[in-house]
This record gives structure tokens, sequence and C-alpha cells, in this order.
């Protein structure tokens, strides 16, 4: 059986990797910039759920085992893998309150705005913990799977053929990094178009070295569910900060 439903049109190469770094990559990097524009966020969550099924309409059942997409018996590193994407978004959060306090260039508090949507009087007493889940959610579900299934499945194991794990994690983290780039770093603020040189620095390093921790995650599980946890956890962590330390 063929890892492809299109067997003899597709395969798991540097090509259709690179193919897919740019199909989504664009995009979504507009997507967002957007978004951030125009506080209208419907068609970035409309990509993460194309993310979501990608896998499930080119791939077979065993192309899909071959992604990750497979049970684990080591289920102690689920649990690790989702402490781990807390504790990443953690050091992350006080990496940013440290250097930018509650300015512009912190990266969660610019990411804070695109929780904008909510009047600053319902973030009060229970409400604001309804709202808390409500995000925690879909923060939790959206971004996680579909990135996983993407950058950690169908891309890196399109390099892994050519350069082997390793440098391919190096890849899809790139990849996965220079998205990020439209969340912060190219900044809309007061009607204008900024880039913050250091910050926006700072915040690729740290997104890079999250998506590698991802994709140790995923090679310590034995599944790529290590990486969605860990991500899941990642973005629990910094919804919780949004929310209870920033808005």
């Amino acid at each position: 059986m063929s890892y492809f439903r299109l067997k003899t049109l597709i395969k798991f190469n540097w090509q259709f990797g690179l193919a897919f770094i740019i199909l989504f990559g664009i995009p979504r990097f507009l997507m967002v910039l957007d978004a951030n524009q125009t506080r209208n966020y419907n068609f970035v969550s409309l990509i993460f759920l194309v993310m979501w099924i990608t896998p499930f309409i080119f791939l077979t059942r065993k192309g899909r085992k071959f992604i990750g997409i497979i049970r684990t018996k080591k289920y102690t590193w689920l649990v690790y893998s989702f402490l781990l994407g807390i504790t990443a978004c953690t050091i992350a959060y006080f990496i940013g309150k440290w250097l930018y306090q509650h300015s512009i260039s912190n990266w969660f508090v610019y990411i804070s705005n695109s929780y904008g949507a909510i009047p600053i009087e319902e973030l009060k007493g229970n409400n604001k913990h309804l709202y808390f889940v409500i995000f925690a959610l879909i923060g939790m579900t959206f971004s996680p799977i579909g990135e996983e299934l993407l950058y950690r499945g169908l891309i890196h194991q399109s390099f892994v053929s050519r350069y082997g794990n390793n440098k391919a994690s190096i890849i899809d983290s790139l990849a996965f990094t220079i998205v990020h780039l439209a969340h912060f770093g190219i900044i809309y603020v007061n009607g204008t178009w900024e880039f913050l040189f250091i910050p926006a620095f700072l915040w690729l390093l740290l997104m890079f070295l999250t998506s590698r921790m991802f994709f140790y995650c995923k090679s310590k599980s034995e599944s790529i569910y290590g990486a969605i946890l860990s991500h899941a956890g990642f973005n629990l962590a910094m919804t919780f900060f949004i929310f209870y330390y920033i808005l």
C-alpha cells in the first residue's frame, strides 16, 4: 500500500515538503497580517482547519501512520509533553515581561490584541473565566492539531529521506518559525505597520526552540500526539497569561 492516495503523482521528498511550506505558509502569513489589522481571525482559524484535514485527504492509512498519527504506549511522555509546552510558554512570558514589561514590544501583549473582540466589561468575574475556557479550548485544538499534523507530520517527513530526522526538524521548525513573524514582529499599531527588529528576533528564536521541543516530544512519545499535546500546553499557558496577567 502506498503512503499517498495519488500514489503515481505524489511521494515524500523535499519538493513535496517545500510545496506545502509555500502553499500554507504564504496564505497563512498574509491572513494573519490582515487579521491583525481588521481584528477578524475567522480565516486564520479556517486555514488551521485545512491543515488539520490535509493528511486525511492526501494520505492513506499507512501514510498517516508514517507521519506519526499512531497510538502510543508511552503515555507518561504525553503528560510530559503537555507540561513541557506549559513550561516553554511560561519562560517565553517571563522573558517578554522582564525585557519589555507591558509595552507593545512584548510579544504576548501584542498577541493579546487578537482578543480585542471581547468587550472589556465582560472580562470581570465569572464572565472572564468563561471567556478564558472558550479561548483556551480554541487555542488548544485548532492550531496545535493543524500545525503539528502539517509541520511535524507531512512537512517533516518529506525532508527525512534526504536530510535525516534532525535536519528535517530544523527545516520544519524554520518554516514554522517564519510564519510566526506575522503574529509578532511585523506589527500593526496606531494605524501603521512597524518592524520590531530585536523583539522580533527574540520571538522567532523562542518559536524555533519551541518548535524543536515539539519535535522532541513527538520523538519521545513515538507519536504526533506528543507534539500536539506540547503545543496545546503552550497555547493553554499563553491564553492563561493573556487573560489573567495582560488583559
